[in-house]
Formats: C-alpha cells, sequence, structure tokens
C-alpha cells in the first residue's frame, strides 16, 4: 500500500484514472503508448542535444587553449630582435594567421552546432511523424 503523504497532489495516480476511463472506440492504452513514445523521443532529443552542447564546450576550451600558446609563440616572436619593418612584416604575417584561424574555427564550432541541432530535430521530426501516422490508424481502426 502506498504510503500516504497528505498531499493529494502527491498521491494522485493519473494512468490508474486513465486506465480507469472506458470512452467507447478509444483505446486507451494506445494513446498511454503514444505518449510513452513522444517522452522518449523527446528524452533521446534533449540527450542529443546535451552531447553535442559538451562536444561544443570541449572544442572551445581546446580552442582557446591553442590560441593562448599562440599568442605566447607570437609575443616571443615579435620581441625578438629585429628592425622595425621586419617586425611590422611579422605581425602582420601573424594578425593573418590569427585570422585565418578563428575563421575556421568558428566555421567548425557552427557546423557543430547545427549537426547537433539537426540531430536532435530528426529525432522530434520523426517522433511527429509517427504520431500522425498511429492517430490516422486509431481513426481508421475505430470507423472499421
Amino acid at each position: 500500500m502506498a504510503k500516504m503523504s497528505g498531499n493529494p497532489f502527491l498521491e494522485f495516480d493519473p494512468s490508474k484514472l486513465i486506465g480507469d476511463l472506458k470512452v467507447p472506440g478509444v483505446d486507451i492504452e494506445t494513446i498511454i503508448a503514444s505518449q510513452r513514445k513522444n517522452i522518449e523521443a523527446v528524452t533521446a532529443a534533449n540527450q542529443l542535444a546535451y552531447e553535442g552542447f559538451q562536444a561544443i564546450v570541449r572544442r572551445q576550451a581546446e580552442v582557446l587553449r591553442t590560441v593562448t600558446e599562440d599568442v605566447n609563440r607570437a609575443v616571443g616572436e615579435l620581441t625578438a630582435a629585429g628592425t622595425p619593418e621586419e617586425k611590422a612584416a611579422k605581425q602582420a604575417d601573424l594578425v593573418k594567421v590569427a585570422f585565418e584561424k578563428s575563421l575556421a574555427n568558428i566555421r567548425e564550432l557552427s557546423e557543430m552546432i547545427a549537426k547537433s541541432n539537426t540531430e536532435a530535430a530528426e529525432i522530434l521530426t520523426k517522433r511527429v511523424s509517427d504520431s500522425l501516422d498511429e492517430v490516422k490508424a486509431a481513426i481508421a481502426k475505430t470507423k472499421g
């Protein structure tokens, strides 16, 4: 027997209430199974989104570490002996390389985000399609 908490909201069992409903022509078990599949799809999409987020954060940390190393190396190269013209040319080269790396990193992170979003959306899209097929089948079943 369930322990009574004194709170009617905590003691409410919606599956029992739904199971007790007897609506002619409506298969409650099918509805419950469909809703369970909906919840599973949302959970799977959330898991994929979370894993994608973690991968993006890890990649951003790697990019930050690499940028820090590159900046330290650039500072060492710029403080080396040389004429002002040589230093200016070296600085221009370093800025160009840093800019190109930044664009590549932004592109990579954008692609990671898009891939993660697409995978999560595909799960939800498939579930919506399947759910509509289930509704259509349930309606056909009640007619026949």
